[in-house]
């Protein structure tokens, strides 16, 4: 990226910053392109299994909810451990003084989640390969929380914004072409390879990291808290996804949601919970956790009911349903570097408010397209709604990263990861029980709605903006305060 490193070396120019000695004088997006690239792989993996469960059943001789857990294991898996890896990698002393060091947890995740890769693609029964994908999952909850942080580090404050907007944009982008990646591996080698796509990106980042990020800090043991906190959020987000998914059948089974309830008022009440909570509300942009997940739950639930309804409604073919939900992806693409920028040059609140006006007014326009749809149609509303999200993806990760305590970035990291992985697994399954419950005339209808509202929902949080309070500062993983909050970028 010639521009961007040009303006880093302007920027330290005329701000008198000294080199930052995380890169040792390389260029910076050298760890931003990696960071970008593990995202997108990590986010691709959640996914991209899904095309594979029926050949996985056959394969294995087991039933198709079974093979589920091939998918369910790592998404589950990422969702429970997300705010403890948070937790671990701000606990220890690493670089700077402060967490586990960035080289260290970086190799470990990504040799993990690599090996366990690995493993899965070679498992010989369900068993094994349930067990390797939670494995896995664990890693990849660490490579979520670790992305954010890196491009922080990596960078100065005034290139923020575009940096972010890397990793925040090929991230969602892993996800929405998982699913085709994956068919043409299926059609060509067989579902193993699916499990294997991701290991040369993973060698690449492994032979980066290492030579790049200067040998400093150390891995400190997690303790046995992380695993008690990490059942608790577990099992809560299992109880609703789990009802959501079973109502269309028996629709007494929402009820199951509540078991979500003390669930969480449990881990509320631990130690390991207020540091987080702390975190929350010292960094002023509480609203912005919920808007992350709405968008997030939004933006799932229309890809959900559009691929269903082109296909089913429709009669479009597989193929032909994929090139026109290509159209969100590619105008996502092509304007988060510009949101980038934006948030760079305006603030990042504007710009994510914006972006996520335009992608609520996408939607909505989807929502009310009629019952007659046209690939073109179609189409053109989903790069509208791809594009707000290009806007609204990178500028939003900064403004939490930004406004986090100095000592709690990767806690606030671990948030924002939490909350879009939830709006991803909760999109489709509120999605799918309105369809369910409201028959297949008005399904489809009623689930692009739900899409649409998720997205004007999410520009009301951005656009509420709450007041630091100062008389209560975050509490460190140990329980005690540590330090102040960032300050939010001035709006120029």
């Amino acid at each position: 990226m010639p521009h961007d490193e040009q303006d880093a070396a302007r920027v330290r120019e005329k701000t008198g910053e000294p080199e930052n000695p995380l890169t040792g004088g390389r260029s910076p997006w050298i760890l931003v392109a990696i960071a970008g690239a593990l995202s997108f792989t990590a986010m691709l993996d959640m996914n991209v299994v899904n095309i594979a469960l029926a050949t996985i059943s056959t394969d294995l001789d087991v039933s198709p909810s079974m093979a589920q857990w091939a998918a369910l294991g790592y998404q589950l898996a990422v969702v429970s451990l997300l705010l403890p890896a948070g937790r671990w990698l701000d606990g220890g002393r690493g670089d700077d003084g402060g967490g586990v060091g960035l080289r260290s947890a970086l190799l470990l995740a990504i040799s993990g989640f690599s090996l366990c890769g690995l493993l899965a693609a070679l498992a010989p029964w369900m068993a094994w390969l349930a067990v390797a994908r939670i494995a896995q999952g664990s890693f990849g909850a660490l490579l979520f929380v670790l992305m954010p942080v890196l491009v922080m580090r990596a960078v100065p404050p005034s290139l923020r914004g575009r940096a972010m907007s890397v990793p925040a944009t090929l991230g969602p982008l892993g996800a929405v072409t998982g699913p085709a990646v994956g068919g043409f591996l299926l059609d060509a080698f067989g579902w193993r390879a699916v499990l294997l796509v991701k290991l040369p990106v993973c060698l690449v980042a492994l032979f980066v990291v290492a030579r790049v990020l200067p040998r400093r800090g150390r891995l400190v043991a997690p303790g046995r808290q992380p695993l008690t906190d990490a059942a608790l959020v577990g099992g809560a987000v299992a109880a609703l996804l789990l009802g959501l998914t079973l109502a269309p059948e028996v629709p007494a089974w929402l009820l199951l949601g509540l078991a979500a309830v003390p669930l969480l008022v449990w881990w509320t009440r631990r130690p390991a919970a207020r540091p987080v909570l702390d975190v929350v509300r010292a960094s002023g942009v509480a609203g912005v956790y919920g808007a992350v997940f709405s968008l997030a739950a939004g933006f799932a639930a229309m890809h959900y009911v559009v691929a269903l309804r082109l296909q089913d409604g429709s009669g479009l073919s597989a193929s032909a349903t994929g090139l026109t939900v290509l159209a969100f992806p590619l105008a996502m693409g092509l304007m988060g570097p510009v949101g980038g920028r934006l948030a760079d040059r305006y603030g990042p609140r504007p710009t994510a408010v914006t972006g996520a006006c335009v992608t609520a007014l996408g939607l909505t326009l989807l929502a009310l397209s009629g019952d007659h749809w046209t690939q073109t149609d179609v189409a053109w509303r989903l790069a509208l709604a791809g594009a707000g999200m290009g806007l609204y993806g990178g500028p939003t990760q900064t403004l939490v990263m930004t406004a986090a305590p100095p000592r709690a970035v990767a806690v606030a990291g671990s948030l924002v990861q939490l909350s879009r992985n939830l709006g991803f697994a909760m999109g489709p399954a509120l999605a799918g029980a309105a369809w369910g419950l409201a028959g297949r005339a008005d399904g489809s209808r009623y689930g692009l709605l739900i899409s649409a509202g998720a997205a004007w929902l999410c520009v009301l949080l951005l656009a509420t903006r709450r007041r630091t309070p100062s008389a209560r500062p975050p509490r460190s993983p140990s329980g005690t305060p540590s330090g102040t909050p960032a300050p939010e970028p001035a709006t120029r």
